[in-house]
């Protein structure tokens, strides 16, 4: 049957069988691209092919199974990961140019090529020599790791399965193109389409693929979105241009827990596992000055320390400022609101600063109160006590709620040298010893009084 041909807007997904200079839908110019498409008729089918024995089964019939796991020998990547790389699964990796994408993926390929086995490299934006000099660089040679300069998909479908690799890297997806599509490497048809085959590849084959892809201007990952669902994983790597160290989180992972987080450090030899995370976060804090509060932040199941920094001063404009770096802007503001209302802080004349000490992120409830202490000690100019950690969820009523994880959030702050914490009082339970001293408070006012005064 004869293809026809469609055109789709590269922004927005819009189809049409018109051309547009500026899409009817989302308004952007020149970002519809012709596709062509087969009849419904047609023999041709995509996705993973279905035996003619295939019939539904009973949710107890079907086997689940192990999922086999084997390691990257990156302890940070396999703790993001759930445990380890699963076998024929379909990993996406994003980040900012320059974040160290590519290192991060060099180093896990060596270290899976001298323990797994044949490791395949596609690179599409370098040659082998520039890959070669990286690898140099880093101190990489594994024997069993290839690299191919190839940005046709059906080239590199032959080179896989002559070589039957463990593990295919893609970096990036955004330039890999098939020869029907007629629409440029990094158009929504030609990710898409791509993105579909190497699902396909990694299912049938049980060879785990790795794909990097470019992120927008928002932080999201370039392409349509179509491609995070098709995907196993999906991994983002962030962090300051300007600092060292880099952030590993998973926003998708069905083979795991997608609260975990990897922290590395970015070298003149390549990324190195940090360890102790809240140590590197707490290097440079300062002592003594007002407006620095230590908080327990819990990333899965990994306990960071993390300064919160906030600076109050007077408004000389007609609205006062509110700038936030690192937590929610929204949630700021509400514990500002309940910082003035119930507590008695005239904010409304103030500009107020909140800043994640190291350009980390903290956005989860337990450290509402160490927002609200280190805006109430900036203001106070009275400076909260070094040795003491904060946690607790703040309430619009001003009350300090409980939070989960806080054995493992007072056991952190213990081994870091900290000899106190206020925690929320329906946290305590009789008769524990726990490892610091620990003072509990039930509102916004008693943890006020206890840290401020």
């Amino acid at each position: 049957m004869r293809s026809t041909s469609v055109f789709r807007c590269q922004a927005c997904g819009r189809e049409t069988h018109k051309w547009y200079g500026r899409c009817p839908d989302c308004g952007e110019f020149n970002t519809m691209v012709e596709e062509r498409t087969v009849p419904s008729g047609s023999s041709t089918r995509r996705g993973v092919p279905v035996g003619p024995g295939a019939r539904p089964l009973r949710l107890h019939e079907v086997s689940s199974g192990d999922a086999a796991r084997f390691r990257t020998g990156l302890g940070e990547l396999d703790r993001v990961l759930g445990g380890g790389v699963v076998g024929g699964s379909l990993v996406l990796i994003g980040g900012d140019p320059g974040i160290g994408k590519s290192t991060l993926i060099l180093q896990a390929c060596h270290a899976l090529a001298e323990t797994a086995g044949p490791v395949l490299y596609v690179s599409g934006e370098e040659s082998a020599a520039q890959v070669k000099l990286r690898a140099d660089r880093l101190g990489l040679g594994a024997k069993e790791l290839f690299i191919l300069a190839e940005t046709a998909l059906e080239a590199i479908e032959a080179q896989a399965a002559v070589l039957a690799p463990r593990v295919v890297v893609v970096d990036s997806i955004q330039t890999v193109h098939l020869a029907d599509l007629e629409s440029a490497p990094g158009s929504v048809s030609q990710v898409r389409e791509c993105g579909g085959r190497l699902m396909t590849l990694a299912k049938t084959r049980g060879t785990t693929v790795f794909l990097v892809g470019h992120v927008t201007k928002e932080g999201a990952i370039a392409g349509p979105r179509v491609l995070e669902h098709l995907v196993d994983t999906v991994l983002y790597f962030e962090g300051e241009r300007h600092a060292t160290y880099r952030i590993l989180r998973a926003v998708k992972n069905r083979f795991g827990s997608t609260n975990e987080i990897g922290v590395f450090e970015m070298t003149g030899t390549g990324l190195r596992e940090v360890a102790n995370p809240s140590a590197l976060f707490l290097a440079e804090r300062p002592r003594g000055v007002p407006g620095s509060v230590i908080v327990a932040a819990l990333e899965g199941t990994r306990p960071l320390l993390l300064e919160l920094q906030a600076l109050v001063t007077p408004a000389h404009f007609g609205t006062p400022r509110r700038t936030v770096l690192g937590a929610e802007y929204n949630r700021v503001c509400l514990l500002l609101a309940v910082l003035e209302k119930r507590a008695g802080f005239p904010l409304q004349s103030q500009d107020v600063f909140v800043n994640v000490a190291g350009g980390a992120r903290c956005q989860e409830p337990a450290a509402d109160l160490g927002i609200v202490v280190a805006a109430a000690s900036s203001y106070a100019e009275r400076p909260v006590a070094v040795d003491v950690v904060v946690i607790g969820e703040v309430g619009l009523t001003g009350e300090v709620r409980a939070v989960s994880g806080l054995e493992p959030r007072l056991a952190e702050a213990a081994g870091l040298g900290f000899a106190a914490a206020v925690v929320p009082r329906s946290n305590l339970v009789a008769g524990v010893r726990y490892p610091l001293d620990v003072k509990g408070v039930a509102s916004v006012e008693e943890a006020l009084g206890l840290l401020v005064g």
